[in-house]
Parts: structure tokens; sequence; C-alpha cells
């Protein structure tokens, strides 16, 4: 027998590979996205939404349009915020981006 029967003879190279093997490209990709978009995306929204509903009255906030105000009343689904110059608007509450920290200036 010389070497290129016994290659020949031999059984295909992927023929006895873990079919695990072949979808492991597959869940590690979708691991990835898992844990470096979805997961971060979603623990942000849990966030916003537990400040959105820890708002109160008195509150500095800016709102998804950028409009620096204060929360002057609080219903339901809204709230009526005050801007500079005494002037009060009325928003949903899904409008309010973040709290109006120090850092971010004052009204």
């Amino acid at each position: 027998m010389n070497v290129l029967s016994i290659i020949l003879m031999s059984p295909p190279a992927g023929g006895d590979s873990n079919p695990l093997m072949s979808f492991l490209p597959i869940i590690l990709v979708i691991a990835v996205f898992y844990f470096f978009m979805i997961r971060p995306q979603l623990k942000k929204a849990k966030e916003q939404k537990k400040f959105k509903e820890q708002i109160k009255k008195g509150d500095k906030i800016i709102t998804i349009g950028g409009i620096h105000a204060k929360i002057a009343e609080i219903s339901e689904t809204t709230f009526i915020i005050e801007v500079e110059g005494g002037n009060r608007l009325k928003i949903e509450k899904s409008a309010v981006s973040m709290e109006n920290t120090g850092l971010l200036g004052s009204q």
C-alpha cells in the first residue's frame, strides 16, 4: 500500500465531527449580541423606567427635546413642567430623558 491509497481510504475529514461544533460559531455570535447589545439596552430601559417612576414634584429634569425644567404637577401619564420665565408646559411622562443634576447647569 502506498500513501495515496491510505489517504483515499480514510473517512472524510468532516464526516465524524460533532454536530455541535458546526453550530458553535452561530451560538457564539448570538451570545456576543446578547451580552454586548441586547442586555445593556434592557438594563438602561429598566433604569429609565425606575427613574420616571421616582420623579416627584420639584425635581429638575431634562426632556428628550432638551428642555430643562422643574416638575410642577404630576398626573397619571403626564407632567406639568415649569420652564424659565414661569411658563408651564404639559408633557408626557415618556418625554422625560434624565434628571438635571448640578453638572448639567441650572434653570
